[in-house]
């Protein structure tokens, strides 16, 4: 390792955390320690041609820090067990609110500042809105035990008597782009479309048990990955404004315009089949997201989102179809 302070992101091998490690490397930043579950072999391609000091199994990673933590600068916090279908409550305590909370306070101890990802699965069906403002996090009811973890989370920080010097929790909305191949039943419906065209020509999307919404018109907020590690960085860089914020475009759009766009994309007439939502998930399905930006634009962050014709394109032609990683 050089004598720089290190930068450590945790999740690094995952779909956010290695586009997060390729942001930092194009700002020149190689001192990073990547902490991850490195035993999963199937995220090993994600970081291919990164730059970095060291890798840390996340099993060592609070032993690591208690010896080397002194020299650290800063800490992405954006590892989690993100599976919305897994249903054991001791998996999330132990991945995403003990591991937080041992990092949080490790933090807090050694005034090292922090940005952890939390998530729009803390909105639950939307019934109490999907605004960042911290008084109404105590009211949320998410609709997974993912969810209830990431929102347990919050909660416990804003609890706190002491803090970092500076610290942000980021709710990730729908979040699409290149390295999420190993998610599987986890990845964007951008990739699963895609998919889906190549190998039967046409694409499945859930059917409405909603009568507000009709088939294909549920409508979430899409936020493309290299949007959100520009917001990311955009807070390593300022370290200005502490709290949670919404990490959406703040525009929802429909899943028919998406998949329209994606067959756009590789130049395909539209095939839409529309199947039922499964039953696992079926109870617990969200029909609308939007992000509330306000907050985040309150920070000083001033760039526009890519649109999703943008995005879509991008993830597609120059991904997608060449099968490169970000």
């Amino acid at each position: 390792m050089n004598n720089d302070k290190l930068i450590v992101v945790t999740g690094a091998a995952g779909f956010i955390g290695s586009c997060l490690v390729k942001k930092l490397n194009i700002e020149n930043h190689t001192n990073l320690v990547l902490v991850d579950d490195f035993e999963a072999l199937q995220k090993a391609p994600n970081l291919i041609g990164k730059n970095y000091s060291l890798k840390v199994e996340r099993k060592n990673f609070h032993n690591w820090l208690k010896e080397y933590g002194k020299n650290i600068s800063f800490i992405f916090h954006i590892g989690a067990r993100t599976d919305t279908t897994e249903t054991n409550k001791s998996i999330f305590d132990e991945l995403n609110y003990l591991f937080s909370q041992k990092t949080f306070q490790f933090a807090t101890e050694n005034s090292i500042p922090i940005l952890y990802a939390s998530s729009a699965a803390t909105y639950g069906n939307g019934e109490n809105g999907y605004d960042d403002d911290h008084k109404l996090i105590y009211n949320l009811k998410p609709m997974n035990p993912y969810g209830d973890s990431k929102n347990e989370f919050d909660k416990w920080v804003l609890s706190q008597n002491k803090f970092p010097p500076f610290w942000c929790g980021l709710k990730f909305f729908n979040v699409y782009g290149p390295n999420e191949s190993h998610k599987k039943r986890m990845a964007s419906v951008v990739l699963h479309s895609f998919d889906q065209i190549k190998n039967f020509g046409k694409v499945k999307l859930f059917r409405s048990h909603n009568p507000n919404y009709k088939d294909g018109e549920q409508k979430r907020d899409f936020i493309y990955v290299k949007d959100l590690i520009d917001i990311c960085y955009y807070f390593y860089k300022t370290q200005n404004k502490n709290g949670i914020y919404n990490l959406g475009t703040g525009k929802a759009r429909t899943f028919l315009d998406l998949v329209n766009l994606i067959f756009k994309a590789i130049d395909k007439k539209p095939e839409i089949e529309f199947i039922d939502t499964p039953l696992d998930i079926r109870d617990t399905y969200q029909y609308f997201t939007e992000a509330v930006v306000t907050k985040l634009r309150s920070a000083g962050y001033t760039n526009n989102f890519t649109p999703i014709e943008d995005g879509v394109t991008d993830y597609i032609k120059n991904y997608l179809i060449t099968k490169k990683y970000y």
